[in-house]
């Protein structure tokens, strides 16, 4: 037995060695980062930007993977049923992380037990834009024409549950108006046909409209969020617009499987937090009209715990689950 000892002694010492060298190790390979979006979207461009900023502090490469579907849940599936090694994340937002729980029916993950927080990137307004050819230069305007044209409008989204269905079905709600919601595989679509005349309405995220109202192609009426945009200053909120207390507010967060080691979650919330005060990441996230969250995993756990509750109970109240 004594001979025994010292060879169990070492052998102990080997696995936690070896466990250590492990956890120091991560990462050692390739992190492959899915946007359950399709390309050119706002969750595409953001988890690119965040991507490329963290591969360098990382020392590995992030690699982004577009897989859209099911109203961004078919991606987010896959990485909740990835292993939880964190080499596999997603950038989660309302449409994939709260709604869908009311939205989608069948939904094959839980939004809060199947993935494990790592930290909120940051929040974006959505834009109400319309093509230049809707006869409305602001949302009065745009609500008089509704009111005179009942049904004859229809508003895209991304898919349902996300925050631009559920933009619009507060819109419709709080204006008393009738337009009819058109889902999309994601915002590259939607504002193919929105451009095109097919849809009259959107309300879009900042980044994937900018360019578009920039270049004439859409009319910025407002903005969803509570407070302007400094990206877009000259556009007014919806709530300071003729409907008060409007708020819809994007949200990005970094999730992993469920069940991500504690040293490599921290690892990653420290790589991303520390992107998120380059000048660099700060100034492509300021282009793109967002502000900057950071933060720990356990705030965007809170955060997405209360998003959620609000936007179940609205769904439920207004009695647009499928």
């Amino acid at each position: 037995m004594n001979k025994l000892l010292p060879r169990l002694l070492l052998a102990l010492c080997a696995v936690a060695t070896a466990g250590l060298a492990n956890a120091q190790a991560f990462p050692n390979k390739p992190i492959r980062w899915i946007s359950p979006w399709a390309p050119a979207g706002g969750n595409d461009v953001l988890s690119r930007a965040i991507g490329n900023e963290i591969s360098k502090s990382l020392g590995q490469p992030v690699v982004v993977e577009n897989k859209p579907g099911a109203s961004g849940t078919m991606g987010t599936d896959q990485v909740a049923k990835a292993p939880a090694d964190g080499y596999t994340l997603t950038l989660g937002s309302p449409g994939t992380h709260a709604t869908a729980l009311s939205m989608v029916p069948g939904l094959p993950y839980d939004p809060v037990k199947s993935f494990t927080p790592i930290v909120l990137v940051g929040t974006v307004p959505n834009v109400l834009v319309v093509p230049t050819s809707v006869p409305a230069n602001s949302v009065k305007e745009l609500i008089a024409y509704l009111k005179a044209h009942p049904n004859s409008y229809n508003f895209a989204s991304v898919g349902n549950g996300s925050m631009q269905h559920l933009a619009g079905e507060l819109f419709k709600r709080m204006a008393g108006v009738e337009i009819t919601h058109v889902a999309y595989k994601g915002s590259a679509p939607a504002l193919l046909d929105l451009t095109g005349g097919r849809v009259e309405m959107a309300f879009e995220s900042m980044p994937t409209v900018l360019p578009l109202v920039r270049g004439g192609k859409l009319k910025a009426l407002a903005v969803t969020t509570p407070k302007r945009s400094s990206l877009m200053p000259e556009v007014p909120t919806i709530a300071e617009s003729g409907l008060p207390g409007f708020d819809v507010t994007v949200w990005y967060g970094v999730f992993g499987p469920a069940g991500m080691p504690a040293d490599v979650t921290t690892k990653l919330n420290q790589s991303i937090n520390a992107a998120l005060r380059t000048p660099e990441l700060g100034q492509r996230l300021s282009e793109l009209g967002a502000d900057v969250a950071g933060g720990t995993a356990q705030d965007l756990a809170r955060y997405q715990a209360a998003e959620s509750t609000k936007w179940n109970k609205f769904i439920k109240d207004a009695g647009i689950a499928p």
